[in-house]
């Protein structure tokens, strides 16, 4: 358990017929960036909710950092950062005025000089008051307040919601720097490239269900990648027939263009292509996006 982060265990939420969550049994490992992925109603702040004891789970159990929430939530809420993605902010405070506050109430804060820097590369006006602020810099706020202390956890619900390109990805560079220093970030999203870009593991959750949790690169390496390859001459569909996990889906020219369905590794199509004259080939492998909606479509993702 000292290399476990967070840790599920059968973790059931109903809200009277609904079934919120049903069996989430999963561990989260120390220093990891943790995707958790679905759609708007899925579960995914109900999950992390129940992380922090802000409601208490119908069934099962939750270990945060060797911790139980409902036993000790102040004991958790002192080592995590967390954003919620129904962001709630006083008003009436300055940013500076309430980010101040934070700090004073939170252990481990960050130096003044790291607090500037932070409101420098997430642009955030301090001296502004909240209720005259953008959603998009009330969200700057927020992350502000969740990054503000060096704990060993960030809850990051929705992080770069309402934020424009270029600070989604400067967001992104923080988390993944923020992991660089062994900090563990679960974060949830439904946006799904940037998911890709830097969660080490990926969960799926599918109505309150966990339906798959990979590796982000072993996800999209196991499902179906499609290749379209022309020769310079007729190659005969027997050369392609034995290969394993491989369907011929398209032969034109006179079997001198084909498409190819592939499942798993490319390894053994490339080598058997290497035998013939191949004049132009096109390998279109899925993206995070791409695995996500056969899931919630229900198709299945080979193994």
């Amino acid at each position: 358990m000292e290399h476990t982060a967070i840790k599920f265990d059968n973790l059931h939420k109903y809200y009277g017929k609904v079934h919120a969550l049903s069996g989430l049994d999963f561990e989260v490992k120390k220093g990891e960036i943790f995707g958790f992925l679905g759609p708007n109603g899925a579960g995914k702040t109900t999950t992390i909710r129940c992380m922090l004891d802000l409601i208490r789970p119908s069934k099962g159990q939750i270990e945060i950092l060797g911790m139980d929430p409902q036993s000790d939530p102040q004991g958790v809420k002192q080592n995590v950062g967390y954003l919620p993605g129904d962001l709630n902010l006083d008003g009436n405070f300055t940013a500076r005025g309430y980010l101040k506050y934070i700090r004073r109430i939170k252990k481990e804060s960050r130096s003044p000089e790291e607090f500037n820097e932070l409101a420098r590369r997430l642009d955030v006006p301090l001296d502004m008051k909240i209720k005259s602020l953008s959603q998009g810099n009330k969200q700057k706020v927020g992350l502000m307040q969740a990054l503000i202390s060096k704990v060993p956890l960030l809850l990051l619900d929705e992080p770069t919601l309402g934020l424009d390109p270029l600070m989604q990805q400067e967001v992104l560079n923080i988390v993944q720097e923020e992991a660089e220093k062994g900090t563990t970030v679960f974060f949830s999203s439904h946006i799904l490239s940037e998911v890709q870009k830097i969660a080490d593991r990926v969960g799926i959750i599918r109505k309150g269900v966990l339906v798959e949790i990979a590796e982000t690169d072993s996800l999209i390496n196991r499902a179906i990648t499609l290749a379209t390859v022309s020769f310079s001459e007729e190659v005969p569909e027997s050369n392609f027939v034995h290969l394993p996990d491989l369907v011929i889906l398209r032969v034109n020219d006179h079997q001198k263009s084909y498409t190819f369905e592939i499942q798993g590794e490319v390894d053994h199509f490339i080598k058997t292509l290497a035998k013939f004259p191949v004049r132009d080939l096109a390998i279109h492998r899925p993206s995070l996006e791409e695995v996500f909606l056969k899931y919630y479509r229900g198709e299945k993702v080979e193994n």
